[in-house]
């Protein structure tokens, strides 16, 4: 039987990325977003390119009830969800804490980890009553090690860190694989995101190095889905080279 994927943040980036290697392999994948128009492309150049099921869905992760909605209403050939890979996130601002716009810390907050936790809460019943299935956290470099300005962006990445280990602890009687992959510095539109459209701040992230792109974490999230049963990737932080924690890089 072929493998049921979801993937939060789809729309782009890491999220995008991720569906897309999956589909590759044949898996039937779920993605989910705010931005309708790009979740319908994506199903039909998937659909398209790689001759697999996809299924989108259309919600706010932050909204509890959307998050309901959405999965309760899943069409019965699309409910078992044998691997959720926890992708939703951004960082907005960069502002020192006493200094910080509170509409960015909540909107981090909500999205980061009330988001993961709301989808989680949904989808991981169905997991231990199969005692089967795999939940893969993507979190970050700076959920281990706190940079400047970087403030509730890495708490919530910490959080992501803690939850991983409680989610690993909690479903461990039931055979539920949980993954954290905890990636440096890619180039997506995160940057872009936190400088709120400011491209030319966005762009300066990532000159003068290699930066990761989003298919290389694609790669490693399938990979932590590909060992046997008996064998789980508990945590894994892939960097670029020139990348030595979330704060220290050379060129």
């Amino acid at each position: 039987m072929k493998k049921t994927v979801l993937v939060t943040g789809a729309t782009a980036g890491i999220g995008a990325a991720i569906a897309n290697r999956f589909a590759e392999e044949g898996c039937r994948v779920i993605i989910t977003g705010r931005r309708k128009e790009r979740l319908d492309d994506m199903v039909a150049r998937l659909e398209h390119e790689h001759k697999t099921d996809t299924f989108a869905l259309a919600f706010d992760i932050r909204n509890h009830k959307e998050v309901e909605n959405a999965i309760d209403n899943l069409p019965d050939e699309w409910k078992r969800i044998d691997i959720l890979v926890n992708n939703a996130g951004l960082a907005a601002g960069l502002d020192p804490i006493h200094e910080a716009d509170l509409a960015d810390w909540e909107q981090m907050i909500d999205t980061n980890v009330k988001g993961l936790l709301y989808i989680s809460r949904k989808i991981m019943p169905q997991m231990t009553g199969r005692k089967q299935g795999h939940i893969i956290n993507i979190g970050s470099t700076a959920g281990k090690e706190t940079y400047p300005r970087g403030n509730v962006y890495c708490a919530t990445k910490y959080a992501v860190d803690s939850l991983s280990k409680a989610m690993r602890t909690d479903l461990l009687p039931y055979g539920i694989k949980v993954t954290q992959v905890r990636p440096g510095l890619v180039e997506t539109e995160f940057s872009l995101v936190r400088f709120k459209g400011d491209e030319e701040k966005a762009s300066k992230v990532y000159e003068g190095y290699q930066p990761l792109r989003p298919e290389d974490i694609a790669e490693v999230t399938y990979y932590v889905t590909t060992l046997p049963e008996h064998v789980v990737v508990n945590d894994i932080e892939v960097t670029p080279t020139a990348q030595a924690n979330s704060f220290v890089k050379y060129f």
